[in-house]
């Protein structure tokens, strides 16, 4: 809208210094406000309603758990609605929607909404603990696969497009055809890996900002010329754009952990955990830097881990590695207190994020590369 907008005034006054409204940067701080306000304004009006349809049952195999958290029973949830309905407002308002991959991550974030959505209202009103989780992984699969096949549709067509950069290392691989299985499987881990996280008041959002910002210095160098030739990390024109998704994803969150502090006044539930996990890891396909969100993502990594190794670890042997998993569930079940276990992952992730961007710069040849002075200049009217 406000591309349109300044289009439009600089028709009727060439004349006016419009160029600076239209930078990413500037355009992205500005979805990170309006996501922020909306998040922190709405949001009592919100979780008043939200309290009044859909309150939370903690339903959980484990008593110890469940005496733990029998305080946070009938906690409103579904908070995602309005992460999300923030997020894509700030998009429409602040983002180019002619760029693909806003389109993309916009049909994402709606279709993973959707899927969290109806395993919420199912957990709140039917007998289960949502639907199945073949069913939920099948819907992800597809969704993601939709995805997966549209971009790499735009990639093929790029120099850089179909490489994988090998974050410490340096250099790329090859990926061609395999693009598409490989983004499936970073959108869909992510996404459950954050939905995993999401079981402590602040955990997940906490979290999620941290990897999110990382993320966002690499989603904006990528679409750099010069900043991706002096980081020797893969060019993607266009894929800069995706730097205001990621000021909407921010801003929303930070909102939202307004009220969702211990102790929670609203749970965000699969509704948003689904959908903000899957554009973490849409952020890291576009930009071709999967095996970096590794580094970044580390704290989701890990619970995810946590839950598959315990699983494993059951039907082989029939005995637990950890107490409970995630593995956030097992420090609470030793004795640690729930903001202890909440700020000491933060921290984990603000390190997992730094060490991220550090990474980038590790390959880097200083003798070979210098800063060219036209990163310094002025960005390109608008849509630079």
């Amino acid at each position: 809208m406000l591309l349109w907008l300044l289009d439009r005034l600089t028709v009727a006054w060439p004349d006016a210094s419009l160029a600076a409204l239209g930078k990413i940067t500037f355009r992205a701080s500005l979805a990170a406000m309006l996501s922020f306000l909306l998040a922190v304004l709405l949001g009592p009006r919100m979780i008043a309603w939200l309290g009044g349809r859909f309150r939370e049952p903690i339903k959980s195999d484990s008593p110890q758990l469940k005496r733990l958290h029998r305080d946070k029973q009938s906690t409103p949830t579904m908070g995602g609605l309005f992460i999300v309905a923030g997020l894509i407002a700030a998009v429409v308002a602040f983002g180019d929607l002619g760029n693909r991959y806003l389109q993309l991550a916009l049909l994402l974030a709606g279709g993973l909404a959707l899927i969290g959505a109806v395993d919420d209202l199912i957990k709140l009103y039917g007998s289960g603990n949502g639907i199945s989780r073949r069913s939920k992984l099948a819907g992800q699969l597809v969704l993601a696969t939709v995805v997966a096949v549209l971009l790499y549709q735009h990639h093929a067509v790029l120099p850089d497009g179909l490489l994988v950069r090998l974050p410490l290392f340096g250099g790329d691989l090859p990926l061609g055809l395999w693009f598409i299985p490989l983004a499936v499987i970073v959108i869909v881990g992510a996404s459950n890996a954050v939905n995993l996280t999401d079981g402590l008041d602040g955990l997940a959002g906490g979290c999620l900002i941290f990897a999110t910002a990382a993320m966002t210095v690499v989603t904006y160098a990528s679409g750099h010329a010069e900043l991706a030739a002096y980081l020797d990390i893969p060019r993607i024109p266009g894929c800069g754009e995706l730097t205001v998704l990621a000021g909407g994803m921010i801003g929303g969150v930070l909102g939202f952990l307004w009220f969702n502090c211990h102790p929670a006044a609203v749970f965000m539930g699969d509704t948003g955990a689904l959908p903000l996990g899957g554009l973490l890891g849409l952020l890291a396909v576009a930009c071709r830097q999967e095996l970096l969100l590794v580094i970044v993502g580390g704290v989701f990594v890990v619970e995810a881990l946590s839950v598959i190794l315990q699983v494993g670890y059951y039907k082989w042997r029939r005995r637990r590695i950890f107490l409970c998993a995630p593995l956030h569930h097992h420090f609470q079940l030793k004795g640690w207190g729930e903001s202890k276990i909440v700020v000491r992952f933060w921290i984990t992730s603000a390190l997992c994020a730094l060490m991220g961007v550090a990474a980038l710069k590790v390959s880097v040849k200083d003798d070979s590369h210098t800063i060219p002075t036209s990163v310094t200049a002025a960005e390109a009217p608008l849509r630079r």
